[in-house]
């Protein structure tokens, strides 16, 4: 009797529950990453959270998030998801979270979902971009929001080497060593590298990725776009499965999670890719790892 009453409480509870999900793009670099810290430590959840608290009159709001970026790292399409019983709007809830947001945090759209939508595990794929900035002076403008590198970079070094990535591997070598996911194995859709002026761009989609594994990859290209390395050397770090061998990780101020994909039954908004220096670049989704000659 006692279970039925319980059960009947959770039931009750939930239909009176609503999901809502939200975009949101994020600057990382006074921000020791997505997920929330200990007392005094800034992170983007703890941001969200206060922000989305105060639009909900005072109740209490935990996120879940598709993507849990590291510190410094930046966001164009990062999407997570909370459960309420307030009734808002969802202009409110966009309009709300960014008059209580700081200005490098920003709610994109929102929409209420299905209760078994879940940011995270509902997630097909994510997308990420690694911005390098290729010139002998280093930036004075956007000097957080890209890579530089004073090295001049063959990109077709880094393609051909790029290639190698491709399909499904144990990425092992590619790993931090504080990386919590259960397998190293992962499958790559697409990698392509796009010049943009002085901008080297590596985009690069996922149906999931280790911790550090973007820019590890990047350490390694740019290692062999330098003419370091010869461009097979990534194949052979990629088959040792031995973390070391893959040389330095690549800076966290270029990389950005763009997008990530879901079911079509779940009919979430669309906004270009990101960054906003980069949007006027072609959506590619084509699964190779250079573009065409």
């Amino acid at each position: 009797m006692l279970e039925t009453l319980t059960q009947a409480a959770i039931d009750e509870s939930a239909a009176t529950t609503f999901r809502i999900v939200l975009g949101v793009e994020y600057k990382g670099s006074r921000y020791r990453g997505f997920q929330r810290q200990r007392a005094g430590v800034p992170s983007i959840q703890e941001c969200l959270e206060k922000a989305l608290g105060k639009v909900a009159g005072g109740q209490r709001v935990t996120l879940s998030c598709a993507g849990r970026t590291d510190a410094l790292v930046h966001a164009c399409g990062q999407v997570v998801h909370f459960d309420t019983p307030v009734v808002r709007s969802m202009h409110s809830w966009v309009m709300g979270a960014n008059m209580n947001l700081p200005g490098d945090i920003s709610v994109t759209w929102a929409r209420e979902m299905p209760r078994h939508f879940d940011a995270r595990f509902s997630a097909m794929a994510r997308r990420y971009r690694y911005v390098i900035y290729n010139d002998p002076i280093r930036p004075a403008h956007m000097a957080e929001e890209v890579t530089w590198n004073h090295r001049p970079l063959d990109i077709q070094r880094m393609r051909e080497a790029a290639r190698c990535f491709l399909g499904t591997h144990d990425f092992s070598a590619f790993r931090a060593r504080q990386c919590q996911a259960k397998s190293p194995i992962k499958t790559i859709h697409h990698l392509e590298l796009v010049e943009h002026g002085r901008l080297i761009v590596l985009d690069v989609r996922a149906n999931a990725f280790l911790h550090h594994m973007v820019r590890n990859i990047a350490g390694v290209l740019m290692t062999i776009g330098a003419g370091e390395r010869p461009p097979e050397w990534a194949r052979e770090v990629l088959e040792t499965r031995v973390r070391r061998t893959g040389g330095v990780t690549a800076h966290p101020y270029g990389l950005y999670l763009v997008e990530v994909d879901y079911p079509e039954e779940f009919e979430l908004p669309k906004r270009y890719l990101g960054p906003h220096f980069l949007s006027a670049l072609p959506d590619c989704r084509e699964t190779r790892a250079n573009p065409p000659a």
